[in-house]
């Protein structure tokens, strides 16, 4: 399989490998919307930000990206592939877009961005894993031709303490309209 890593852009989304100098800028992004950060399993607020930086910096299986909207040049949030493995599975998952952003078609043109490009590199299953409590995001995987495949029961603790369930879907290469 290819390096899922480098710039990724169709116009209306840029995704920029993360780097210094998007993390101010997403600071402020993550700030725009503190209710979502309670069903999120790591809080990027505050100065809780900078330990959840230093964490992902520490995890070296994902590929991290700011996501830029490419109207504006500006930083709207964050997404990833976790854990790309040599039989050819990745998740997607970790993301975050501003509220204003959301329900424009700007996650889907995001995600579809991301699918193309996994499964141009080789890849031929997409994983996204999902609070069971996060019903729009779960509403947005399903969109995208994803099949849940069942919960996994309260196998995550989140920063408040919840211990959540999880809802896995997958996508195959063959299930992918685009």
């Amino acid at each position: 399989m290819a390096d899922l890593g480098g710039l990724l852009d169709d116009g209306r989304v840029r995704l920029e490998p993360l780097a210094d100098h998007h993390l101010e800028p997403l600071r402020a992004a993550c700030a725009e919307d503190s209710e979502i950060w309670q069903i999120y399993p790591v809080n990027m607020l505050g100065d809780d930000f900078d330990a959840a930086i230093r964490q992902f910096h520490e995890t070296t299986s994902w590929v991290r990206y700011a996501v830029i909207d490419g109207a504006s040049g500006t930083c709207v949030g964050m997404t990833n592939f976790i854990n790309p493995d040599a039989f050819g599975v990745v998740e997607i998952g970790g993301t975050f877009i501003v509220p204003r952003m959301r329900g424009s078609g700007f996650n889907r043109a995001m995600k579809a961005l991301m699918i193309g490009h996994a499964f141009a590199c080789g890849y031929r299953r997409i994983e996204f894993r999902v609070d069971t409590r996060n019903t729009r995001s779960m509403a947005a995987v399903e969109k995208l031709g994803a099949v849940r495949e069942g919960t996994l029961r309260r196998n995550r603790v989140t920063w408040t303490g919840y211990i959540r369930d999880t809802a896995v879907f997958g996508l195959l290469r063959e299930d992918w309209a685009g």
